[in-house]
């Protein structure tokens, strides 16, 4: 098998491990690292001394991410490899041995790299990703927020919609301090434009749900909760403000540009360009960044015949913004994106369709990006433009299939 490099090293990475396997003049030497600063930079030494051409190391967990930052900054070339591309053969497993593995798959160009952007993009990602773990956190608080109140026998999450908006943000915080909210209270808070006069509920729909009993260890769970949510609020904002500090030119305006999908809001678009960058010329075609993402059906195929292939798991922060985006993007009815999905739900069910969406939003966005093209609106009839005879005799079909017959609906009509 021919060689592609002469001297290259394969890492098996551990928390607190490191066994790096060195080939170069023909010869194989192991040798055992820690994983803190001065341990790795020793190893890099001794791969620069050796001229390292190529280093590989499995995607383990987050023990890969300081290897491979001190790596990219000592100029060597590094690759993050999915463990599931190097299975050594079962009964052969120890450190040495997966090292051992690893440089020979190198060696010989059997491995294929995992897309890893550059460090500051790595950050924003990491940015975004914190960013939406807050605001994960905050959502479950408010649902604690709302079982509370069940139990007090508050009724009020039936009345206002966003019980972290303005209007029920005030009623709470009385609840919360003790007080009676009655008639006067709410004309106060009226007055004082605290409750907003354009509430669906009316004023005794609002004072009847607010009635409940709540006891003095209720009263206090309630103001710490809303001081929680205040200060994940808080933290929420700083990081948008550290994002939009964060992001590149090019970023902001590659954001600006794919909001106009719909579905997409700013806080999506940068979930996305965080992940997939602005550079498309890392994917061939549209169909290679969707598998990459894991919005596609994997390849099971044998004996000539397809069998269901599930998707691959690909990234998660990029495949739970997408699915989300297109269960916004179905709720528009005059919208390519609610035509797609009737058409698939109809005989695939609503999770693939939403997953299909979700794969053509994607689509989407990466020709924006390489292109430089705007999104166009194919409307919700795009696909009754196609095969329109056949649609056609598929109806008359479901509808004699009801007792429909056209002889008779025309005599009918000649007796009238």
């Amino acid at each position: 098998m021919k060689k592609i490099y002469d001297n290259c090293c394969g890492i098996d990475v551990h928390k607190k491990l490191i066994v790096a396997c060195f080939i170069h003049g023909g010869k194989q030497e192991v040798r055992e690292f820690g994983a803190t600063t001065r341990e790795i930079l020793s190893l890099c030494e001794w791969l620069s001394l050796g001229g390292c051409q190529m280093a590989a190391m499995e995607s383990t967990g987050s023990y890969w991410k300081p290897l491979y930052n001190i790596l990219e900054a000592s100029g060597l070339n590094a690759m993050v490899v999915n463990a599931q591309h190097m299975k050594a053969v079962p009964g052969r497993k120890t450190d040495v041995k997966d090292s051992e593995w690893i440089a020979d798959l190198l060696q010989h160009g059997l491995l294929t790299a995992s897309f890893i952007p550059g460090r500051a993009q790595r950050e924003l990602r990491e940015l975004v990703s914190y960013r939406k773990s807050l605001v994960q956190e905050k959502n479950r608080e408010l649902n604690l927020l709302q079982k509370m109140l069940e139990g007090a026998n508050i009724k009020l999450s039936g009345t206002i919609s966003n019980m972290n908006g303005k209007s029920a943000r005030a009623i709470l915080e009385v609840l919360a301090s003790g007080e009676s909210f009655n008639a006067a209270k709410y004309e106060e808070l009226l007055a004082e434009k605290k409750i907003t006069s354009r509430l669906h509920a009316s004023k005794e729909q609002i004072l009847e749900d607010a009635n409940g009993v709540v006891s003095p260890l209720q009263q206090q769970m309630l103001r710490v909760l809303l001081s929680h949510l205040d200060e994940l609020g808080r933290h929420i904002n700083e990081l948008d403000s550290q994002i939009g500090g964060h992001m590149k030119p090019e970023e902001k305006k590659a954001v600006e540009a794919i909001k106009e999908v719909p579905g997409l809001g700013v806080d999506s678009a940068r979930i996305i360009i965080s992940v997939i960058g602005t550079d498309m010329g890392r994917f061939p075609t549209g169909a290679h960044l969707a598998s990459w993402a894991g919005m596609c059906p994997g390849d099971n195929e044998s004996a000539k015949k397809r069998k269901p292939g599930k998707t691959r798991k690909g990234n998660k922060l990029l495949r739970a913004t997408l699915v989300t985006c297109a269960h916004c993007a179905v709720n528009n009815k005059k919208s390519f994106f609610y035509a797609q999905f009737t058409r698939i739900r109809a005989h695939r069910g609503g999770k693939r369709a939403y997953v299909a969406v979700a794969h053509s939003i994607l689509v989407a966005v990466y020709h924006m990006l390489k292109d430089g093209t705007k999104y166009k609106e194919l409307g919700a009839g795009f696909y009754n433009q196609f095969h329109k005879e056949r649609k056609i005799q598929s109806c008359l079909k479901k509808l004699k299939a009801l007792g429909w017959c056209p002889e008779q609906q025309a005599m009918a009509a000649e007796a009238t």
